[in-house]
């Protein structure tokens, strides 16, 4: 069954400079995330470790309930190591300015970010909003407190 698409306004924060830019897009029929691409002016020239923060030239105004995750793209990820600071980021529903991609190099090499690249992809997600109880004990697990690693590697 077809899930109805949630309708999304966007917005081209500078619409005469950024025309060319595609605005994010599926890339085929049943892609979870939509391709976004680089609304740089130049290219950018990211240098192993560092962070540079990439325009998309768009505004959107998700409706309540709702976030936009943005990912890394995996091939950028795995042949350039081309990646996202904070992955997944989140914009949230009642933020209406432009987006910008917080971009790392974790590679050796530089690797070049030009105008119109696809660099990340973004997710529609419904969110839950919860009530936290402050109490005095917690339910028991198998597991309880036991923190990273503690099941093993294998």
């Amino acid at each position: 069954m077809e899930n109805a698409p949630i309708p999304i306004p966007i917005r081209r924060v500078r619409p005469g400079r950024d025309a060319d830019i595609p605005l994010p897009r599926y890339m085929t029929d049943h892609a979870s995330g939509m391709d976004v691409f680089a609304a740089v002016e130049n290219p950018v020239t990211l240098a192993p470790g560092v962070v540079a923060m990439i325009p998309t030239g768009f505004a959107v105004a998700i409706p309540p309930g709702f976030e936009i995750q943005v990912r890394p793209r995996s091939g950028l990820a795995a042949r350039h190591g081309v990646t996202l600071v904070n992955s997944p980021g989140t914009i949230d529903a009642d933020y209406r300015g432009e987006i910008f991609l917080a971009m790392i190099n974790l590679s050796r090499e530089d690797h070049e970010i030009r105008r119109g690249d696809r660099v990340a992809q973004m997710v529609v997600a419904r969110t839950l909003r919860a009530e936290l109880l402050e109490t005095d004990e917690l339910s028991p697990t198998p597991r309880n407190d036991g923190g990273f690693g503690h099941t093993g590697i294998r």
